[in-house]
């Protein structure tokens, strides 16, 4: 098994094609005043800027795109309807209103409030108070729900993240990165499409109290269209998780540690404008198109050629010269019989030390069981590599 781990890392293939793909300079640098930011093409998930974005931070409110995440979860599951209703607990009323000092959607306690009020009261008042009241009515406790984000945290990738509530207050347990976030943003905007609309609305009247949406971005005509903001303190300073549209591109900013709420919103729409205007597309290669091989054990054949299902293409700087560099990765070798379509690896690609690219690669051709003597010929090659490799590690 321990020869098998490490001949993986044997299979890894650099891309001499795309040394014949310069990028358009050498990459233009972007200064900005948030200690910890990451920029994405939502579209290619290319990372076009990033600075401290695997630190861990304090996500002030912005941990309720979470926590709409699993309410929208329940929404799309049909476990819960937009008009059911949740009860203001003396819980979400005491610590979660305005009275505890925080945000708030100014729910009265032991009402009742529809659910979709509620998600408003979240996402544009950022409320506490609508926080804590989904988190109970969705899970029973806050506690619970608590596990649910951590749980659902872990399903979705968030490696480096670790909640205690669901409204944003700081605790040594919660704890976020920009990269995470921004992945959490990703996937919001894709898989629901038909409530992430709700982060977009510049206001919420409930109680006849008029808020606006805190996101400053939403006003300043560059295609801003959600997420959210958040601070708690200096020490916490100001963060936001944003995302805007243009010419049909999305891009996605996640970025933590602004010194004031201008700040915060004047580097946040430097860093978006910097991305639309300064990167555009390359195509690298067709769908269907061979990328390159994966090596193949007890196969008819000793490899198999491998493509990608849609069109690659790679963002670059405008007016660069930047090359960029691309391995196909996959644990290998692949045992037969292999699919045709069967995804086996994945094609990734950088622009210098940035990952602008990383996209599944599939077979394109079925490979099935070779004869006996195909076979027993790749047993005693992998033995002999096998042995060699242990060999030579223990002469390290």
């Amino acid at each position: 098994m321990l020869n098998r781990l490490l001949k993986c890392l044997n299979y890894v293939i650099t891309l001499a094609a795309l040394a014949l793909a310069p990028g358009l300079a050498q990459a233009q640098t972007f200064q900005t005043s948030f200690p910890n930011a990451i920029l994405v093409d939502a579209g290619t998930g290319a990372v076009l800027f990033e600075k401290g974005a695997d630190d861990q931070v304090t996500p002030a409110s912005t941990v309720k795109i979470l926590t709409a995440e699993l309410v929208f979860q329940e929404l799309a599951s049909g476990r819960l309807k937009l008009d059911d209703e949740f009860t203001v607990s003396e819980h979400a009323w005491r610590d979660g209103g305005v009275k505890a000092g925080g945000s708030s959607m100014f729910l009265q306690v032991n009402s009742r409030a529809r659910i979709e009020d509620l998600i408003r009261g979240l996402v544009i008042d950022s409320g506490n108070d609508a926080a804590i009241t989904l988190a109970e009515g969705v899970a029973g406790a806050e506690e619970a729900f608590v596990m649910r984000m951590n749980k659902r945290a872990s399903e979705l990738g968030l490696t480096k993240s670790s909640f205690g509530n669901p409204w944003g207050q700081a605790g040594p347990d919660q704890k976020v990165t920009p990269r995470d976030m921004a992945h959490l943003a990703a996937y919001v905007i894709k898989t629901y499409p038909d409530y992430y609309r709700y982060f977009g609305e510049k206001e919420f009247t409930w109680n006849k109290i008029k808020q606006p949406n805190r996101n400053p971005l939403l006003t300043m005509s560059i295609g801003a269209d959600g997420l959210k903001t958040g601070n708690i303190d200096e020490k916490s300073g100001f963060g936001i998780v944003a995302s805007a549209v243009e010419e049909g591109r999305r891009l996605i900013l996640a970025a933590y540690g602004a010194r004031t709420a201008k700040e915060r919103a004047d580097e946040a729409r430097k860093l978006l404008q910097w991305g639309f205007r300064n990167f555009e597309e390359k195509a690298l290669f067709k769908a269907g198109e061979v990328v390159g091989s994966a090596q193949v054990y007890g196969g008819a054949k000793g490899s198999v050629s491998l493509a990608a299902e849609g069109d690659v293409t790679a963002l670059l700087q405008r007016g660069g010269s930047e090359k960029l560099s691309g391995r196909i990765i996959y644990e290998g070798p692949l045992i037969a019989p292999v699919e045709a379509g069967a995804k086996v690896g994945r094609l990734e690609i950088k622009r210098g030390n940035l990952v602008v690219l990383d996209q599944p690669l599939v077979a394109t051709e079925s490979v099935p069981e070779g004869s006996l003597s195909r076979r027993a010929f790749d047993a005693a090659y992998e033995y002999a590599a096998g042995s060699l490799h242990a060999r030579f590690s223990k002469k390290q």
